[in-house]
């Protein structure tokens, strides 16, 4: 008995001791690893042997849940290593998957990695690999998955490729591959995918055994140099799911038995080619069809329209930019899953059924430059989910719809170049709406005033119809970048704010328009201005007699007033301070008189600079009828905030009637009263300065103070600037001390201000972080172009968003807008700077970014800095609103 314990023990101690000398030997091999690499940020600083850690927990590493513990899994990726991918790690017994990905790893393919026995899977895509694909590569015999995508490898594909037999995925895409491709692939009878694409030099036919890969789902060729037909043998492709030829240059038609074997089929593409003839009958008989893009081809014939019946599950269908003709396949537009139709640039023809509307899921409409002849049908309207539907040079006829915009999401619609005819219907449902397009047709009647209810509605053109009347004056209230009703029979004054920036033509073939810098001036201008100066006269005449007596008596009851509320406060002030303030309320009111008034005050009260006892300046604002219940909870929360961009706020003191909020005092005064001065010029490395500092106290809101804050106040005149132009963010959540009810109201009041809201505020009174960011946007193209947000011009104001976006989408004209105070060479960071501008003051609050990619995008604009790619065509910048 004790010799069986004895032995029983004596193979415990040596399993314990293999185990542990494994382990000391795996760590051991990585350190190796580790050695061979350069890691500038760190990320591999768990590994050490001086830590207690489990070399198991070390960054990157999973072992087995077996007893022994070995590792089977290193996931290295995009952590920016270089270096030498050394082949220490080949020691490790049980390496099983090594992912290498997204670092900056250059050097040719390490061939002594196939010494590694037990790998399945090796990644090391997205690296700067380079050199050739030797025939040596067939000694990694028993991987499974092999990505060697977006590298440097060029040359031709070797044929001992063929040897890895055991290959379910097979990815060599975004490299410089030549030449053509080996007849080997029906040796990778367990592939899965095969991906060859964007290899512009790879100059070959499509190998036609692709065919025998019974098991393959997908197959990516597109953007590279394929030529000649697609191979007849794709029949036998039973299994595939997805397929994209496209942006190639085969020739030829699609076999016509294709469409009868991908009855898997998720995704067709053979756009951007040389194909031709008719498209096969049964290309759309798979039940799980989802993508259909054929686009930019040169396909002569059509569809047949038996040939969308059966595709329950078609999700996108794009068929656009080639020379399809004949009757669109009716079948598509009732399709339950359908979200995407695109057909433009063909020579399709028919009708869009009422049917339409059982394409419940359907987002997006294209069907430009055809043939078809139809009416706008009632059941357009009941899809809920479209945003876009774009139809225009087609033969679109008859009256528009009155419920044509009824879906809440959308965002698009051009039916210009048709032969619509009838009034524009009455737009009140889609508060989202960006671009109307309805030129070029046969529409009479007035302009809908419903129009300037759309609170983000930036592009209109209504020119080439017989529309007549006035342009009404409420959509000088949208921020219009593009308003053309040329040519039409309009009359009338137009408001200033929509001739200022647009181009004459877009007002030109209505001789009943008149205006400022019109060729009609209105036939009552000299007359009012006549009635305007006699008017001027008679009232100073009676001002002046009024003045003297009044002045006198008002000044006493003033200070009369002023003095019994003061003397009647007195008993009743609480003050709580959050930093050692020498001061009591009593000199507090006696010092905030007009004298130590700040401008005439913002929408929640004056600020007065206040000299203390000690001598030493506060701001102290004071806000009147204040309604929160939570007072003092809610400016301690406030007052916690320490960031370096945020006001501190010292302390407050409080009646039943007023709060005194006492802020830092900053000497520099508000970004806003800077850029009123006309002797605005700071140096765009100071305004860069501002415009970061501001996104970080704005980011530090969002996403690290917690509870998380919105601002909903962004403006110039809440910035305010210290000696050193740091920039500090004040009157930040007043929502949270003067009430939401007494918060919106305020708001509402502030017109001169508006220009900051965001245009969503028009239909969704909830704040958000987004609306933050459109303000932020508002206050950085201020510092770009040296205008202030609200600028009148000949009488009438301009905000600047909406004279940027005239000036770039209309002029092409980005470089203008740029502040010419400020010196040529730091255009390039201007540019940069105008582009998060644009993008923060974006109509469509989910394309705009957050604050912290804000910070991060105008950190990185310096001297450095490349020019920005911005196109800033009407087109380009019509996409990045959208």
């Amino acid at each position: 008995m004790a010799t069986t314990c004895t032995f029983t023990l004596f193979l415990s101690l040596t399993f314990s001791f293999f185990i542990l000398s494994c382990a000391s030997s795996e760590a051991d091999i990585l350190l190796t690893f580790k050695a061979s690499i350069q890691d500038p940020m760190n990320h591999l600083s768990s590994w050490s042997n001086n830590t207690s850690t489990h070399h198991c927990n070390w960054t990157g590493v999973t072992c087995t849940a077996s007893l022994s513990s070995t590792i089977f899994s290193l996931n290295l990726q995009s952590l920016n290593f270089s270096g030498e991918i050394s082949s220490s790690i080949c020691k490790l017994p049980s390496l099983t998957h090594l992912n290498l990905a997204g670092n900056l790893f250059n050097q040719p393919i390490p061939l002594h990695l196939s010494q590694c026995g037990s790998l399945e899977t090796l990644n090391l895509s997205n690296n700067l690999i380079w050199g050739t694909i030797p025939d040596q590569i067939s000694q990694f015999g028993s991987l499974r998955a092999l990505d060697f995508s977006r590298n440097h490898l060029e040359g031709k594909i070797p044929e001992g490729i063929g040897s890895l037999k055991n290959l379910q995925v097979l990815n060599l895409g975004s490299n410089l591959l030549s030449g053509s491709i080996p007849l080997v692939f029906a040796n990778f009878t367990e592939l899965i995918v095969l991906d060859l694409s964007q290899n512009a030099f790879l100059i070959s036919e499509i190998p036609s055994d692709i065919g025998k890969l019974y098991k393959l789902e997908k197959l990516l060729l597109q953007s590279s140099g394929f030529y000649g037909s697609i191979p007849e043998t794709f029949v036998g492709l039973v299994g595939l799911a997805i397929l994209d030829l496209s942006q190639n240059n085969l020739t030829g038609g699609v076999p016509q038995k294709l469409g009868f074997s991908f009855t898997n089929l998720l995704s067709f593409d053979v756009s951007q080619n040389k194909l031709s003839g008719s498209f096969p009958n049964g290309v759309c008989n798979a039940k799980g069809l989802i993508n259909l893009s054929l686009y930019t081809n040169f396909f002569n014939g059509s569809i047949p329209n038996n040939s969308i019946t059966d595709c329950l599950n078609l999700d996108r269908f794009q068929v656009q930019n080639n020379v399809f003709s004949g009757d669109f396949p009716n079948g598509l537009w009732s399709l339950p899953k359908i979200k995407l139709i695109r057909a433009e640039n063909n020579r399709f023809s028919g009708e869009i059924p009422d049917t339409i509307s059982l394409a419940a899921q359907l987002e997006q409409v294209q069907i430009d430059n055809n043939s078809f002849t139809s009416k706008i049908p009632q059941g357009f309207g009941m899809v809920r989910s479209l945003y876009r539907f774009s139809a225009s040079l087609n033969g679109l006829y008859g009256e528009i719809p009155p419920n044509f915009c009824d879906s809440p999401v959308m965002s698009i619609i051009n039916l210009s170049h048709n032969s619509l005819s009838g009034r524009i219907p009455e737009l009140k449902k889609c508060k989202k709406l960006v671009s109307l397009s309805l030129a070029d047709n046969s529409l009479v009647g007035e302009i809908p005033s419903s129009l300037a209810e759309l609170p983000v509605l930036t592009y209109l053109d209504l020119s080439e119809n017989n529309i007549t009347g006035s342009i009404p004056q409420e959509l000088q209230n949208l921020k219009l970048a593009l308003f053309n009703v040329s040519f039409n029979r309009l009359s009338g004054r137009v408001p200033f704010s929509l001739i200022s920036g647009l181009p004459a033509s877009f007002l030109q073939g209505n001789p009943g328009l008149c205006g400022p810098g019109l060729p009609n001036s209105c036939s009552d201008d000299n007359q009012s201005h006549k009635m305007v100066g006699l008017s001027k006269l008679v009232s100073a005449l009676i001002s002046i007699a009024l003045a003297v007596g009044i002045l006198i008596i008002v000044a006493g009851i003033y200070v009369m007033r002023r003095y019994t509320k003061w003397k009647s406060q007195m008993g009743i002030w609480r003050s709580i301070f959050f930093y050692p303030l020498r001061v009591t309320e009593h000199d507090l009111i006696v010092a905030m008189d007009e004298k130590s008034a700040v401008g005439n005050g913002g929408v929640f009260g004056r600020v007065y600079i206040v000299s203390l006892p000690s001598g030493e300046l506060v701001a102290v604002k004071k806000i009147l009828n204040f309604g929160s219940q939570s007072l003092r909870a809610e400016i301690k929360t406030l007052a916690k905030i320490r960031h370096k961009n945020i006001i501190k706020i010292l302390g407050f003191c409080h009646s039943d009637d007023a709060i005194f909020l006492i802020y830092e005092y900053l000497q520099k005064g508000s970004l806003g009263d800077l850029i009123c001065r006309p002797d605005f010029e700071l140096p765009w490395s100071v305004r860069l300065k501002i415009a970061i500092g501001v996104a970080q106290g704005l980011a530090y809101l969002h996403k690290d103070y917690v509870p998380h804050i919105l601002h909903r106040d962004v403006k110039s005149r809440n910035i305010l600037l210290d000696s050193d132009f740091e920039p500090k963010l004040t009157d930040l959540a007043l929502d949270r001390i003067v009430g939401e009810t007494a918060f919106q109201s305020s708001l509402a009041s502030e017109s001169s201000f508006s220009c900051y809201t965001a245009p969503e505020y028009g239909y969704s009174k909830k704040a958000t972080e987004q609306m933050d960011t459109y303000s932020f946007g508002v206050v950085l193209l201020e510092l770009v172009t040296g205008r202030q947000a609200e600028q009148t011009e000949s009488g009438d104001s301009l905000d600047v968003v909406k004279w940027v976006r005239r000036k770039i989408n209309i002029t092409n004209g980005a470089l203008q807008v740029l502040d010419s105070k400020i010196s040529d060479n730091s255009q390039h960071e201007m540019l940069g700077a105008l582009e998060i501008a644009l993008r923060c003051t974006s109509v469509m609050p989910e394309k705009r970014p957050s604050m912290t990619e804000v910070v991060r995008a105008l950190r990185s604009l310096d001297s450095k800095t490349s020019l920005p790619n911005i196109e800033f065509s009407t087109d380009v910048q019509h996409q990045s609103e959208l």
